[in-house]
């Protein structure tokens, strides 16, 4: 049980210029902003983010004869400086990855790791009763093994072409020089000032001067440029073995509070464990959807298992053919079934046994799908299925009603794709928005508050729980990053932060692309609802506003949420053999502030939303 301690953020159409203002360190310039743009059409590579800095890095990297994997960890470590509480080296990912010469689909699993001194009642009182969830998450007691860094590594070494130092000058630039202050960024800070203040090497970087950083200043973080330097000139084992890694553990250990503030619970992160993590290659997910290949990131994600069983049995339906709000209802409902699942089977599978192949399987799919009525919504929560290999054609579900955990709901998204074909597809996060909120004095990034993604305490003690925490053991995750190809050749990768939602804006924006025949940027943009196996669905005010009658009809029930996820897609579109690939990036119109999305060479500049209409293919007939 925890005890407290005794003693005391290229190709981008739309620049402005920037003004003298004051950032962090002082009086700076501010350097000229990209204008956020959710769509392009062009050659020679594409990258879209939630940034348009990380989204123009990335870029120069594929100019510069990069390739995707290389332009993907300069876009991730560029998130790391403008989107800090959503990434950065403090946390971990999920990286998924198509190499065109092989045509084969690897996974980085760059999840957290809890410490070793971690057991299954970590995150409970004296009490023998669940810690409260904010306490829990604003401190060290939350911190897990950071992946990120040897993330990076990993990739370069079995993708890259690149070196850690050459993908890492653009994002070190940034960091020095500072970026320009949106209102996302503000609000975002704002969101998180009481809690930053709690710790003052968090509020020295994060509120410059004891105040939020205003819009349109220049943001700078000399730290985070100093520790970018570290790893470029000595490798990533300097960040997991020596001083770094010594203060990384110790302020987890021993979160330094302001003055007269309640102590945080001391975490259990030590030394030994930042030196023996691993970010190790796993097998991806594999369902085929309509024909295409849809590959996921495997357990401890349950992205891949969750999204590719709800599709498995949408497979099951002809959704194309059937009106908006019948084909939305069998997403709520797949969804549904999908998490009930996932709630009662998925964690880390070198702690439990993931039926992942059963999971995944059409015995399964055409099991579960005969939950669904197409005219009635089933009462939430359901029940989770028996993934056992034996399969009725249509049967009853006997299993356990599993709700799930609380998620964060930041983390980040990126989607690179390069001219010869690669693609990655890459989600990171430091968990919460803002992560435990601890700072590493010095070093310019915040820790992760990860592992509160466990589950506190049994929901049924009658029923196995998958996901409590142990020694070394990684936390379940939604992230859901994701590649389609088309008979072996690459069509589109997508992903997305939020949580759990990440699971059902993948799946959404798939039925909406696939099924509903929209455009990739229409897909994205599309009103979205959230099926997670709960009484209620979370659904978007323009959901609500355009199907909200017809599906509660249908018996569902939806509770209002200002927006679900923040996606970002590159698609492949039909290109004359021989000829180099035509890419569409697409990011968010205006979730979370609007993405951007970039190409190499602009080749549609001035018609891009028509040539994407003119050249989207229909993926069903």
């Amino acid at each position: 049980m925890p005890q407290r301690r005794r003693t005391s953020l290229l190709a981008l159409a739309g620049l402005t210029a920037g003004v003298a203002v004051a950032g962090p360190a002082g009086p700076v310039s501010a350097a000229p902003t990209a204008e956020k743009v959710p769509l392009a059409v062009g050659t020679g590579g594409a990258v879209a983010t939630v940034d348009p800095d990380a989204t123009r890095i990335g870029l120069d990297v594929l100019a510069d004869g990069g390739n995707a994997a290389d332009a993907a960890v300069a876009a991730a470590a560029a998130l790391g400086v403008t989107e800090p509480y959503s990434a950065g080296v403090g946390g971990g990912g999920f990286f998924v990855y198509y190499d065109a010469g092989s045509g084969e689909v690897s996974t980085i699993d760059g999840r957290e790791t809890a410490p070793m001194a971690m057991g299954a009642t970590a995150f409970l009182g004296e009490d023998g009763e669940p810690l409260p969830f904010a306490d829990a998450v604003n401190s060290g007691l939350s911190v897990g093994t950071p992946g990120t860094p040897r993330t990076w590594e990993r990739a370069l070494e079995e993708f890259g072409t690149k070196s850690l130092r050459d993908v890492l000058s653009g994002p070190t630039a940034l960091a020095r020089d500072g970026f320009v202050v949106d209102e996302t960024f503000r609000q975002q800070t704002a969101d998180n000032e009481e809690r930053f203040r709690l710790f003052p090497a968090t509020a020295e970087l994060f509120l410059p001067g004891g105040q939020l950083p205003e819009v349109g200043s220049v943001f700078r973080n000399p730290d985070l440029a100093r520790t970018y330097r570290q790893l470029a000139a000595r490798g990533v084992d300097s960040f997991y073995d020596g001083r770094l890694a010594d203060e990384i553990a110790a302020t987890a250990q021993d979160p330094q509070e302001a003055e007269g503030v309640p102590e945080a619970y001391d975490g259990l992160l030590t030394s030994a464990d930042l030196a023996a993590y691993d970010a190790p290659l796993r097998e991806a997910t594999k369902v085929e959807y309509r024909g295409l290949e849809v590959y996921g990131m495997a357990p401890p994600s349950s992205g891949g298992t969750t999204v590719g069983e709800a599709l498995n049995i949408l497979d099951e339906h002809n959704l194309a053919s059937i009106p908006a709000a019948d084909r939305l209802h069998h997403y709520l409902e797949a969804g549904a079934l999908a998490f009930a699942d996932r709630n009662a089977y998925v964690g880390d599978p070198a702690y439990t046994q993931v039926p992942v192949d059963e999971l995944l399987s059409e015995g399964f799919a055409a099991e579960r799908s005969c939950e669904i009525d197409p005219t009635a919504a089933a009462v939430k929560p359901v029940p989770a299925g028996v993934p056992d290999g034996e399969y009725a054609p249509c049967g009853t579900a006997d299993g356990a009603s599993v709700q799930d955990t609380a998620a964060g709901v930041s983390t980040t998204h990126l989607t690179v794709a390069d001219a010869e074909g690669n693609i990655a597809s890459y989600t990171l996060t430091i968990e919460q928005t803002g992560g435990s909120g601890i700072t590493v004095p010095g070093r310019g990034f915040l820790l992760n508050n990860e592992l509160t993604d466990f589950t506190f305490a049994p929901a049924d003690l009658t029923q196995p729980e998958p996901n409590l925490p142990a020694p070394g053991k990684r936390p379940r995750s939604s992230m859901a990053p994701t590649i389609v190809l088309d008979d072996g050749e690459p069509l589109m990768a997508l992903g997305s932060p939020g949580g759990s939602t990440i699971i059902t804006t993948v799946l959404q924006t798939l039925v909406n692309r696939v099924d509903a025949n929209m455009r990739l940027d229409e897909a994205i943009a599309a009103p979205r609802a959230t099926p997670r196996n709960t009484a209620s669905v979370n659904a978007e005010p323009a959901f609500l506003q355009a199907h909200g009658a017809e599906l509660t009809a249908l018996g569902h029930a939806f509770s209002e949420t200002a927006e679900i996820g923040a996606a970002t897609a590159v698609e492949f579109l039909p290109t004359p053999e021989g000829r180099t690939p035509l890419l569409l990036a697409a990011a968010e119109t205006t979730r979370r502030g609007g993405g951007s999305a970039g190409v190499v060479d602009d080749v549609y500049a001035t018609t891009t939303t028509k040539a994407a209409t003119d050249l989207a293919p229909r993926l069903v007939d």
